[in-house]
């Protein structure tokens, strides 16, 4: 699917910014003394100030593939966990207009991940995640790579580089859920840590969706303009695989660095702000980000 187009002065991507998550959000968590706070590498830190506009603004979001294993938007929910065990993770989303820097109201910001094992809801069967692995499925590389990676993503793969959608292989919904973006733009959703599985670093889905209206069967027309993941620090991804069940994973682990997906444009390639105690993370673990998206475009994720 190609993009819509949109007015002429919304195709100068030079002018696409994205506001850099405030500290407030951070403060806000209370979480108290040695608190470890992920940096975000390669942050740009040459933004401009709208008129207006108390905060520094950035460029637009990068968009990813959707892989293989979204289900639509029908599961309006805070709350995602069911009956997952993990470190709890509480994800607090902002989305804005990447040309005006103002918040986007009413959006539908779907989230999606695999468990503390690398298992996907919905595809329990084709999911490679578990103690041993299991089999990776075609495209997916079999070793971690080394090195920058180059050329274009491997297909195939949950999570991965394209690949196509997969229709469901069972009906569990855990660890997928929607919600709309409060009037300043605000979402915030209740999780775990995800996991990691064989050809991927540690990350989250998520789609944001706009003209739609939200009904008993979940959220319906509009369209989607943004389709994206979120990354995590190598160092919290370490501390997490301290802590059960993420330590009884024996399966090849791909690092951020080693990821075919992450840009390595840090915000605005997904990477997510995170705050927990140090050596206490199993207490529960903040992540915060601002995604900027251009309302007046389509972006699926199926033609990346």
């Amino acid at each position: 699917m190609t993009d819509n187009q949109g007015p002429a002065h919304k195709k100068d991507l030079t002018r696409r910014r994205v506001i850099l998550a405030g500290g407030a959000v951070m403060a806000a968590a209370g979480i108290g003394a040695g608190v470890v706070a992920t940096a975000s590498a390669g942050e740009e830190k040459s933004g401009s100030k709208k008129a207006g506009q108390g905060e520094e603004c950035y460029r637009l979001t990068s968009e990813t593939t959707e892989g293989p294993y979204y289900i639509d938007a029908d599961r309006i929910r805070k709350d995602i966990t069911e009956d997952r065990e993990g470190i709890p993770l509480t994800l607090r989303l902002k989305v804005i207009d990447s040309d005006t820097c103002t918040p986007l109201k009413r959006a539908a910001v779907d989230i999606w991940h695999c468990d503390a094992l690398g298992i996907y809801s919905g595809y329990e069967s084709m999911s490679q995640g578990g103690p041993g692995g299991g089999t990776p499925p075609s495209g997916a590389p079999t070793d971690a790579p080394t090195g920058t990676p180059t050329g274009t993503p491997p297909s195939g793969g949950p999570g991965g580089g394209g690949g196509g959608h997969s229709e469901p292989t069972d009906d569990e919904r855990y660890l997928r859920g929607t919600q709309l973006t409060d009037q300043h733009g605000y979402v915030e959703f209740t999780t775990v840590f995800p996991g990691w599985y064989q050809g991927r670093a540690v990350h989250i889905h998520t789609k944001v969706h706009v003209g739609g209206t939200m009904t008993d069967a979940g959220y319906e027309g509009g369209h989607t303009c943004h389709t994206g993941q979120f990354f995590f620090a190598e160092s919290a991804v370490l501390d997490s695989a301290e802590e059960e069940p993420y330590s009884t994973s024996t399966t090849t682990r791909t690092t951020l660095t080693e990821d075919t997906i992450y840009d390595r444009s840090g915000v605005t390639g997904g990477l997510l702000k995170l705050s927990y105690r140090k050596g206490r993370m199993a207490r529960g673990v903040i992540g915060s980000i601002t995604m900027g998206v251009d309302p007046d475009e389509t972006h699926d994720g199926t033609d990346l």
